[in-house]
């Protein structure tokens, strides 16, 4: 897994309008932790396509080369996203948020903030925590190992790539576990409906994640939807078509 030989625009921030009657819901797609938004632009497309106005960002430190996301704090992240949010104010009536692992992080930092200027969420394979390894934990680590073994990639489809980095970026582990801390403590005051996808067989991120967010969040309206034959990147992966189409659902579902 590398960013050197994406095909071109495909890790760089993407964007396109809508059309018809739902040119005015507008859609921003988070990738994860090292990933790019190539991982997101599928799931883009096909929402576009359904006249949905969408918004794919490259976050801060990705898309260049590993060593960049080391010297990234980890609120350029939400603030970048929130940018985006903006653009779409301008043209949008309603807004959703979708994200994966980390962009399911960042997108839960963002429905704590301002639930209110949300229509609704879409989480897959969101990450809020890691098990027994804290801020504290990961800093002192990162003082010995700046680049530590990929965990990107994680496709059960086969020759698949997210165009990430092929190492992952400790001191920026840390600034993401900071965030993930924070986060989690105001989880209550996500409100925003929610939906969730699951994959089964995650070797990235175990269940605790997931079960973190259901039982966390504020919001009156929350689903989650078990994915049973892909990993970590089901954006990517056997079951992308079942988070397609049920989001479109569940998009549907809120601006009826």
């Amino acid at each position: 897994m590398t960013v050197i030989g994406a095909p071109a625009g495909l890790v760089s921030d993407w964007s396109a309008i809508g059309t018809g009657a739902n040119k005015e819901i507008g859609v921003v797609l988070v990738h994860g932790y090292t990933g790019s938004p190539a991982g997101m632009r599928p799931w883009a497309e096909y929402l576009n396509q359904k006249g949905y106005t969408v918004r794919v960002p490259l976050l801060p430190g990705h898309g260049t080369k590993p060593e960049d996301l080391n010297e990234i704090k980890w609120e350029q992240w939400p603030a970048k996203v929130e940018a985006e949010i903006a653009e779409l104010q301008k043209t949008c009536t309603k807004i959703f948020v979708c994200g994966l692992s980390m962009g399911g992080g960042t997108t839960l930092h963002i429905a704590a903030k301002a639930s209110n200027k949300l229509t609704g969420i879409i989480l897959v394979n969101p990450m809020i925590h890691v098990a027994f390894i804290g801020p504290k934990i990961a800093f002192f680590l990162s003082r010995f190992q700046k680049l530590r073994k990929s965990v990107g990639d994680d496709i059960k489809r086969p020759g698949v790539t997210e165009w990430g980095y092929d190492a992952l970026p400790t001191r920026g582990v840390y600034e993401l576990l900071k965030m993930l801390k924070y986060t989690r403590e105001r989880l209550h005051d996500v409100t925003v409906p929610m939906q969730l996808f699951h994959s089964v067989d995650d070797h990235t991120l175990p269940v605790s994640n997931t079960e973190i967010v259901m039982k966390g969040v504020g919001s009156r309206i929350k689903q989650r939807i078990e994915l049973t034959n892909s990993y970590h990147v089901a954006t990517l992966d056997y079951d992308a078509e079942i988070i397609f189409e049920n989001s479109r659902i569940f998009i549907e579902s809120q601006c009826s």
